[in-house]
């Protein structure tokens, strides 16, 4: 699904978690799996819709703004990008769905400005929207959930080949990717899993600057009654312990390798 101009459900400042550097993460609503693990819930559908605050308080998520206005907001905190190399990170919800003409001119404006960019990404999209991106993008913040198609259709309703011939396609194409691995406990944490996809990365030659690993958290268990949904969040942590396993096998077999990101 695409909008000419896309909700957004948040603009946060002086953001570390996206990508190297402090940051400005601009959050679009909409995407097109179904993670269940979600913890923005009110990043999933494309349009706007009522949710509770804290306070018990009804507020509509997603406004939509103008390129001008998205520019200008994150150009009054140019001078912490520039201390920090740190820049703006598009996220979501999934970005790469939305209208490729608005996304890219939004970039190519902010790239203007000497502001680096970051995409956070699931890889479901068309990869047209990629290609036409790739010149103004400094990397990408790719998340691949499970190597295995049939466990990424289970937990997230859609099967990962699209996911796989995206990244695939970027990491040919020149783009730095920072991997992401969202590890549950039980699940997709064990090292079989994980030497199953470096066995993959290796024999696609996928070049990646990074690793983060990133364990689950249920930070947003409270949004889905907000919202009057049923909560999905019912996963596990994985431990530490295994964590560290993880982190020294990647390592091993040369990766760059941090716990969070």
């Amino acid at each position: 699904m695409k909008l000419k101009t896309p909700y957004i459900f948040n603009i946060q400042k002086f953001s570390v978690h996206d990508g190297p550097g402090i940051r400005t993460t601009i959050f679009f609503k909409g995407c097109p799996i179904r993670c269940l693990w979600c913890h923005n819930p009110e990043s999933q559908k494309y349009t706007q819709e009522v949710m509770l605050n804290k306070d018990g308080v009804e507020e509509v998520v997603g406004q939509q703004y103008t390129i001008d206005k998205i520019v200008k907001k994150v150009q009054s905190d140019q001078i912490f990008y520039d201390q920090s190399g740190g820049g703006v990170t598009f996220s979501g919800g999934e970005v790469m769905t939305h209208s490729s003409e608005y996304i890219v001119e939004l970039a190519r404006r902010i790239k203007r400005l000497g502001i680096s960019i970051m995409v956070d990404t699931c890889g479901v999209a068309p990869q047209e929207n990629y290609e036409k991106i790739l010149p103004y993008v400094d990397g990408f913040l790719y998340d691949l959930k499970f190597i295995d198609s049939q466990l990424h259709e289970r937990y997230t309703l859609r099967d990962n080949v699209q996911v796989k011939e995206n990244l695939k396609f970027i990491s040919d194409k020149g783009g730095k990717i920072y991997l992401r691995l969202i590890l549950l406990k039980g699940i997709n944490d064990q090292l079989e899993t994980i030497e199953e996809t470096v066995s993959w990365l290796k024999e696609n030659k996928l070049i990646v600057s990074e690793i983060n690993l990133l364990p689950y958290h249920d930070f947003g268990k409270d949004k889905y009654d907000r919202l009057g949904r049923e909560c999905t969040q019912n996963f596990e942590k994985p431990d530490d312990a295994q964590l560290h396993i993880v982190e020294e096998y990647l390592e091993k077999e040369g990766y760059n390798v941090k716990i969070g990101g």
